[in-house]
């Protein structure tokens, strides 16, 4: 039961502050190079953080795409956190 898996209550139960742009792509049902892909772009419909050579999507942002169906993004790029 992959849908499951992907749904609301299982990422709010299951995934810490962010999950993977791997999970959060097939949670928003596409694929995990179409997810890279918009990453690069900006466009990946919610919020989106880069710590250090990692992406990673936050999963309140994730949350609010998949219960309203609007996208988060606003064609900015992704927020990057570095260590100083």
């Amino acid at each position: 039961m992959q849908g499951t898996r992907y749904s609301p209550t299982h990422i709010r139960a299951t995934w810490d502050g962010t999950g993977s742009v791997e999970d959060a792509s097939r949670a928003l049902g596409f694929s995990r190079a179409k997810g890279y892909d918009l990453v690069r772009r900006g466009e990946f419909p919610c919020r989106v953080l880069r710590i250090g050579r990692t992406t990673r999507v936050v999963t309140a942002s994730l949350l609010r795409v998949l219960e309203s169906g609007e996208p988060e993004y606003n064609g900015a790029h992704t927020s990057r956190c570095t260590p100083s």
